[in-house]
């Protein structure tokens, strides 16, 4: 069922369709690079910008105003003079809260392991049948996890055939030489992110994201305290999520992201709930220890 799932996807990916699923925002910069053509960085920027908003990356007709909002910022920290650049990609996006202007961070990683080739002008090819640029498919590789993301927030795993569709793209790349592709290029890469999501052992975390923002902070507009109360329910999960694994990065990506909102949410909580929230969190989250010690405050 899941093949069959996975081939209908990619059947309705390859039609062309006017709507597109991401309102993607490009930035290429070059901080470290002393020329003074910057015109080869500005015609990169508008294809990463083109491939990911030209697209249709979701099986779903999506309205303009429900496009999902992202960012990409390409550091370059290396360029040939000619076509090779290397850097970091900084993705970035979110989703926005029922019934308020406040939007959530869903993704905020650093893939520090782009190596790309791109000449002025030059036309950047993907399929998901097999492997064209590594450009291409890291750009691609994002946007199916983006979108999966998202759908996982509004249906309890939603975003499972945009997840099968991103370990697709991790497929295809094992022979292109590239780094983060692969299982031994290191735990923090695309391999063991995409391995995580499609890993029946971080479902829990993934259910919870549902709960977190559909059942938790969709109403919280409405009703404050009604919509903490389900977080602070859901706070048991986070104590149970193995991060010792190898390669557990999804639990590292989903604290990247909330640590701050985490905070913001129980810091108004009942002095009980905040307590159990800083004891919680500390353990699973120990990175962002320091952030949680706020919430010792009356």
């Amino acid at each position: 069922m899941r093949v069959f799932s996975l081939f209908i996807l990619f059947a309705l990916l390859s039609l062309t369709a006017a709507a597109q699923d991401l309102n993607a925002r490009v930035q290429v910069v070059a901080p470290k690079i002393q020329t003074t053509n910057k015109r080869i960085f500005q015609s990169l920027e508008t294809a990463m910008k083109d491939f990911l908003n030209g697209r249709k990356w979701s099986a779903d007709n999506i309205l303009p105003q429900e496009r999902i909002s992202c960012n990409f910022i390409f550091n370059v920290t290396s360029w040939d003079g000619s076509a090779s650049f290397s850097g970091e990609l900084q993705v970035q996006s979110t989703r926005p809260v029922f019934n308020s202007t406040y939007t959530s961070t869903l993704l905020n990683i650093v893939d520090k392991d782009i190596d790309i080739t791109y000449t002025e002008g030059q036309t950047v090819d993907y399929t998901d049948q097999n492997y064209q640029s590594n450009l291409s498919s890291i750009m691609a590789f994002y946007a199916y996890i983006i979108v999966g993301m998202d759908y996982d927030t509004f249906s309890r795993f939603g975003g499972s055939p945009y997840f099968s569709a991103a370990q697709n793209v991790i497929i295809n790349a094992q022979t292109s030489g590239n780094k983060g592709w692969k299982a031994f290029d290191g735990t923090i890469n695309r391999y063991w992110l995409s391995e995580n999501l499609n890993n029946t052992l971080y479902q829990p975390l993934r259910s919870l994201m549902y709960d977190y923002h559909r059942n938790g902070l969709d109403i919280m507009a409405d009703n404050t305290g009604k919509g903490r109360k389900v977080l602070v329910a859901l706070l048991p999960i986070l104590s149970q999520v193995d991060r010792q694994r190898l390669g557990s990065m999804f639990p590292l990506v989903f604290f990247t992201a909330k640590s701050d909102e985490l905070v913001s949410i129980f810091a108004k909580a009942d002095p009980a709930d905040r307590l159990q929230a800083l004891n919680i969190l500390s353990q699973a989250d120990p990175a962002n220890g320091l952030k949680y010690q706020a919430l010792q405050k009356n």
